[in-house]
């Protein structure tokens, strides 16, 4: 398990959290970038390096693993799908989480305190979510690319980069990067628990610090501040400060927001999330190709 350091003028692609109906809208806004300019999205799918938070380590491996963007774009579409919905009482989730906000006094105790309901609340059956994740994958192998998904562990709260270096199968490093605290089992690696790397942020832009390029796809309108927490902007800041010169970022919009409701879990989103996606990424792609030099 390792962070890389500096990458020097290397082109990186962030992908962010957001659930099932965050899959569906980063493949939806890849899907539009290939619509109005196919060798920008191949350049951008290229990219030297891949972080994927959460969703966004689903995503990473899919478009990582030299599937069409259209197989994966139809997949979304599809009613079908192996995606399962959580177990549970969500309020009284919300509530224990707004509990633990409350009493944190650092990032890193709440970031604790989370992982520590995420150990003990019930959700399903850890193989049956196991099976939904590796449904996400095209293959089980890590591709040759440089390809960096955060986990965070359950018991610190500490932030691990798993990289095909690092002796954790991309299976596990993706269904720990998607381990929403509550929703899913953390999953065990090695000895120890791991859950959702959004849990330290949901998309750690940091992790390509010393990438000359930096494009982040995020289904948020904006950033949640939260007095404990960094967030995009912060990592954005640290990038500049490392020497980054081109950053993009693409947002969703309130269509999106009103599709997912309050459920980003639900498999019946997916399709309007890939779609709304798609167009969000053809208007998009002017100015990815700005910067994307």
């Amino acid at each position: 398990m390792t962070i890389g350091s500096g990458i020097g003028s290397r082109r990186a692609l962030v992908l962010a959290g957001g659930g099932v109906a965050g899959i569906a809208w980063e493949i939806g806004v890849l899907r539009g970038l290939a619509d109005a300019d196919r060798r920008l999205a191949e350049a951008v799918m290229g990219a030297d390096l891949v972080v994927g938070t959460s969703a966004g380590s689903a995503v990473g491996a899919q478009i990582t693993s030299g599937t069409p963007i259209e197989r994966l774009y139809e997949a979304q579409l599809d009613e079908r799908s192996a995606e399962i919905l959580p177990i549970g009482d969500p309020v009284a989730l919300a509530e224990a989480f707004a509990a633990a906000a409350d009493e944190a006094t650092s990032a890193a105790d709440l970031r604790r305190r989370i992982g520590k309901i995420a150990m003990n609340v019930e959700t399903v059956e850890p193989d049956r979510r196991m099976a939904a994740v590796r449904a996400r994958l095209p293959v089980l192998d890590w591709p040759d690319r440089d390809l960096r998904l955060p986990i965070v562990d359950a018991n610190t709260g500490d932030r691990v980069v798993i990289d095909r270096f690092g002796g954790v199968s991309l299976l596990d490093a993706v269904a720990a990067s998607c381990a929403v605290p509550g929703a899913w089992p953390p999953v065990v690696i090695g000895d120890l628990p791991y859950v959702d790397g959004g849990v330290w942020s949901g998309t750690n832009a940091d992790v390509a610090a010393g990438a000359s390029t930096v494009l982040v796809l995020t289904p948020t309108l904006a950033d949640s501040e939260h007095p404990l927490l960094r967030g995009l902007p912060d990592e954005i800041a640290d990038l500049r400060a490392g020497g980054t010169r081109h950053i993009e970022v693409i947002r969703t919009n309130p269509a999106m927001v009103a599709a997912v409701g309050d459920d980003a879990l639900d498999p019946r989103i997916r399709r309007p999330c890939a779609q709304i996606g798609r167009e969000i990424g053809r208007a998009a792609a002017e100015r990815v190709a700005d910067v994307w030099v």
